[in-house]
């Protein structure tokens, strides 16, 4: 017999360890009594995850099936162990929850499935392959990604398809317009939720500014402790890669780990096999008890800078902001090195959201009963504050000569601001703490690769709209988005991808420039061609522009098609000039720049031909130049290319490229990452382009499923799986567990589960 709710939340508030606090105890209660769901919004650090579990106890022990999403992969691994932990407290087997990330399954039959956003949202587009009619509740946690400027869309879609008897627990940071946005999902998709905030932490936290020590001052008499006892550990909050390192190094000799600990870290770090790459300098840094975490690391270096954090060997761990919105990793302390971020120049304060998740790492639950959060000033506001306390020790009406010259020489020494730099202040830090929280709304554009999915399901255009009119937005912008619609349509119907009706009025002609414009255009219905499905094929770079590059694809040789394929995977700015494309002596052009690229451009207008120069001429003209300016060097390959697709889409302002050539020169290096990196002094940023060769390799994978014209698809998979194996292998020399990790999760944020057929 199926127990009651009044049963199941009576037997699972029985089994908890400990009474719970009063936001989780105020949640449990709404969401056993309500009937369609709970927005729980409570600062980090309330135990959200015991609410949680709560929907998924009563999907187990009522034979139903429960959703449990999460936006990000290191989430959703870390849910996934938590839920089969807690499925075994309850009496249930660990198979019966499962994990479905893209390519990655486990247990995917189970009862209870922690997913990645997206997949929720490719099985509800889906409704005749995966069956909701089983399904009792989805849990979304991190529900403030719904205001994400790329994302947000999948919660969005994800709140419109849900059948109407799924109930829903929606697990939020503190939201600023909460009501609001219950009202909106009443008024859009009909869902009457509870709603229970709370403002207070489980652990509180105490703010403390620091105008008078340096940093490495301030963590070194940290490592001693106050008289409420430790502060360490601590996570060191930088916001630059490069700040990281500099600052391990100047920690690597200071007092920082109690003698209790050294032991044990010295064991584990000794059998530590890293004697490449940054291996022996992070290995030095973890002996003395300091980690590096960024995303400049290989991930094998992360995960034991994680591990050994965890098992509270390490005093400190110096991390970029990343780390704040990734992993579950708490410490007693968190300390912000810097309040402003940015390129240099263009600083600026970071934002709220940002503080506020950098401030939530503090204070954990099972060991602490307060976390602090220390923000120090600038380096040289503790010189000047150092500066006036010794120059106010000597009075103003001193009579003695030696003072008198003391105090002379000391206001000759005055340090001061720079007037580049970007200083910050305790009143900034006080405004970060006392910021309200974001607020809830639609961001970004409706996505091209979900509009096509979209029209593969059903070529009418009202249900698209309908979601467009559904978006939390205002009504200005509501109307943009339905007037933005018709324009994709438009540019969908001239490349060949739908039909559309009614038909669209021909273009006026010239001699009509300057009459009123007629009555805008609005599809009714946008049919398929075969060539829709291109679109479906590309799920990491922009669907049209990988459509548009198959043909030139085809011509290209090996380099020009790494040099295309490098261009749409975006790496750091900070890293940009160590890996520039090579000159044409170098790197000389393949047969499509030269059989067809340049003469189209040139015919175009948008290059023009170097006229011929005599050989007497000692110097050196340009190649090719803009028609706007003269350019140092001519463009490269991969500015060619995005050249012509602007001309080609001039409406289509949402494609990013940038020309690098990194991938080309590893594999001219025989694969071979440790002498590509040390050759480019990218030793420190390893990670970086690990993980950019790792997304070569699945970009390869996704042009294997759609085959350029005129090319045998043998051949083209063939060409394509070379490059892909030769990256793969690079990678597996260096980390060859994180290399099958991430191949297979990396598909998590895909919109189908499974291979694009190739169309006809």
């Amino acid at each position: 017999m199926t127990p009651t709710r009044d049963q199941l939340a009576e037997q699972y508030l029985g089994q908890l360890p400990y009474p719970p606090y009063p936001v989780q105890e105020d949640a449990l209660l709404a969401w056993f009594a309500s009937e369609q769901g709970v927005l729980v919004a409570a600062p980090t650090g309330t135990g959200k995850t015991l609410i949680a579990e709560a929907a998924l106890f009563e999907a187990l022990h009522s034979g139903k099936v429960a959703y449990y999403t999460t936006p990000l992969i290191a989430l959703t691994e870390q849910k996934f162990h938590e839920m089969q932990e807690a499925a075994v407290r309850w009496g249930f087997k660990p198979e019966d929850v499962g994990l479905v990330t893209g390519n990655r399954k486990v247990n995917p039959d189970a009862r209870v499935l922690v997913v990645v956003a997206e997949i929720l949202l490719n099985r509800l587009l889906h409704p005749t392959a995966f069956d909701f009619s089983q399904v009792a509740a989805v849990v979304m946690d991190e529900f403030h990604s719904f205001a994400d400027q790329e994302r947000g869309i999948v919660w969005e879609l994800s709140l419109s398809l849900l059948p109407p008897h799924v109930r829903l627990l929606l697990l939020s940071a503190t939201v600023g317009n909460a009501t609001e946005f219950l009202a909106w999902l009443r008024r859009s998709h009909q869902r009457e939720l509870e709603l229970v905030q709370g403002t207070e932490r489980r652990v509180p936290l105490t703010h403390v500014w620091v105008p008078d020590e340096f940093l490495t001052e301030q963590l070194v008499k940290m490592a001693k402790g106050d008289e409420h006892g430790a502060l360490l550990p601590g996570l060191v909050f930088c916001f630059n890669r490069d700040e990281c390192w500099s600052l391990a190094e100047q920690l690597k000799g200071l007092p920082l780990l109690a003698e209790n600990q050294k032991p044990p870290l010295h064991a584990e770090v000794n059998q530590l096999d890293w004697s490449r790459g940054v291996g022996p300098k992070m290995k030095q840094l973890l002996h003395r008890g300091v980690g590096v975490h960024h995303a400049g690391l290989l991930p094998k270096y992360r995960r034991v800078v994680e591990s050994l954090f965890e098992k509270k060997l390490l005093a400190l761990v110096i991390c970029t902001e990343t780390l704040a919105a990734g992993i579950n990793l708490p410490a007693r302390s968190v300390i912000l090195s810097s309040l402003v971020k940015g390129p240099a120049h263009k600083q600026k304060l970071i934002d709220p959201s940002t503080a506020q998740q950098i401030f939530g790492r503090a204070g954990r639950p099972q060991f602490d009963d307060r976390g602090y959060v220390f923000a120090v000033a600038h380096e040289d506001d503790v010189k000047i504050l150092r500066w006036k306390q010794k120059y106010d020790q000597i009075p103003e009406n001193t009579k003695d000569p030696m003072l008198i010259r003391a105090k002379k020489d000391l206001k000759r020494k005055k340090p001061t601001r720079s007037e580049t730099r970007q200083y910050w202040s305790e009143g900034q830090f006080k405004q970060l703490q006392s910021a309200p929280p974001a607020k809830l709304y639609s961001k970004g554009p409706f996505p091209w690769r979900l509009l096509a999915y979209m029209l593969k399901l059903s070529p009418e255009v009202s249900r698209i709209r309908a979601v467009i009119r559904k978006r939390m937005m205002d009504e200005p912008r509501i109307q943009a988005a339905d007037k933005g619609l018709d324009r994709m349509l438009l540019t969908l119907l001239r490349a060949g991808y739908v039909t559309l009706s009614p038909e669209p009025p021909a273009p006026p002609p010239e001699s009509s420039i300057g009459t009123p414009p007629s009555e805008p255009y609005q599809a009714v219905s946008a049919e398929p061609t075969p060539l829709l499905d291109h679109l479906l094929a590309f799920r990491s770079i922009h669907p049209l522009y990988g459509a548009f590059l198959l043909p030139h694809l085809a011509i290209a040789d090996k380099d020009e098609r790494i040099q295309i394929f490098e261009s749409v995977l975006e790496l750091p700015r900070a890293i940009l000039r160590n890996v520039r494309v090579p000159f044409e002596e170098e790197l000389p052009p393949g047969p499509l720049a030269r059989t067809y690229l340049d003469e189209e451009l040139i015919r175009r207008g948008l290059i023009i031909a170097k006229p011929a120069v005599s050989e007497d001429d000692e110097e050196e003209e340009d190649e090719y130049k803009p028609w706007a300016e003269r350019e140092p060097r001519p463009p490269t390959l991969a500015e060619k290319v995005r050249l012509l697709f602007d001309a080609q889409f001039p409406e289509v302002t949402d494609v990013n490229t940038t020309a690098v050539w990194a991938a080309g020169e590893l594999l001219r290096f025989g694969g071979a990452f440790d002498k590509f990196i040390t050759s480019r002094d990218l030793v420190k940023q390893e990670g970086l382009l690990f993980r950019h060769f790792l997304r070569l390799t699945l970009l390869c994978e996704e042009f294997m499923q759609v085959t350029p014209p005129g090319v045998e698809r043998a051949d083209w998979r063939r060409d394509l799986r070379e490059i892909a194996d030769q990256l793969a292998e690079a990678c597996r020399s260096v980390d060859p567990d994180s290399t099958e990790e991430m191949i297979q999760k990396a598909h998590a944020a895909d919109v189908v589960e499974g291979e694009i057929p190739a169309p006809p």
